[in-house]
């Protein structure tokens, strides 16, 4: 009996100091994680992750290792698995997200800032765990909507278009007066003209210009005399007219 005490005295308090020694262990090889970070997400999917942790490699810039894609559906996935003595972390969606599921280890804060999702979240002695499911495309707008700016143009663009329209058909109908008002008595309606009458309207519509006497007697090769009394013959009738300008007459066909 006596032995198997000693042996008791001995063994137990050396059993217990091993129990305690592989319990202990663990937590004396541990890391003591911590995170104060600032995760931001582009309309790309590209994550950029700032702040202060001593986890490994967690900080970093423009990456996609942490947002999947499917249809229109964008996942946001960060999960370490390691305990985190104390995390906070504040997330920024691109503007115009949606949230549609959320998960998070600790507590978790959404607000939304001018258009922009913010998501705030802390915790302490526990794993980093941070799964957002989240849209970024636009929602389907009504017919009237999409095309608001269409409508509002559309009167005026028809207000315009009248009023040139309405321009030009009251200079095509000023045209036309002017024409007929400037067309020279025609061929067929000389009639009771001499041949010298004749040959002086037929040059004045051909020049279409107002000629001098002096003009009309070197083209036609008619004496001053005559060329004198059938311009006054036919001025007579209301065919022609004489403009005096010095010492010149300019005679012209007379306007319809």
């Amino acid at each position: 009996m006596g032995i198997r005490s000693s042996y008791h005295r001995v063994c137990f308090p050396f059993t217990l100091l091993c129990i305690i020694t592989i319990l202990v262990a663990p937590s004396l090889h541990a890391q003591n994680y911590y995170a104060d970070i600032s995760i931001t997400v582009d309309s790309s999917g590209f994550v950029t992750i700032e702040g202060l942790t001593n986890y490994p490699n967690l900080t970093i810039k423009n990456t996609e290792m942490y947002t999947s894609k499917q249809q229109s559906l964008w996942v946001l996935n960060i999960t370490k698995q390691e305990t985190f003595s104390e995390f906070v972390y504040t997330i920024t969606l691109p503007k115009g997200s949606l949230i549609n599921y959320i998960k998070s280890s600790g507590f978790i804060r959404i607000e939304e800032n001018l258009g922009t999702l913010v998501i705030r979240g802390f915790g302490e002695n526990e794993s980093l765990s941070i799964k957002i499911q989240y849209q970024t495309e636009k929602r389907e707008e009504s017919f009237f909507q999409a095309n608001l700016v269409y409508l509002i143009l559309l009167p005026a663009v028809l207000i315009v278009g009248l009023f040139f329209l309405l321009l030009f058909y009251k200079e095509t109908k000023t045209k036309k007066t002017e024409a007929v008002g400037n067309t020279p008595a025609p061929q067929g309606d000389w009639k009771g003209l001499n041949h010298r009458q004749k040959q002086i309207m037929q040059l004045l519509q051909e020049r279409n210009t107002p000629l001098t006497q002096t003009d009309i007697q070197k083209e036609l090769q008619i004496p001053k005399a005559s060329i004198s009394r059938n311009i006054h013959g036919l001025e007579r009738k209301g065919l022609i007219e004489k403009e005096q300008i010095g010492m010149s007459n300019l005679i012209r066909l007379k306007k319809l």
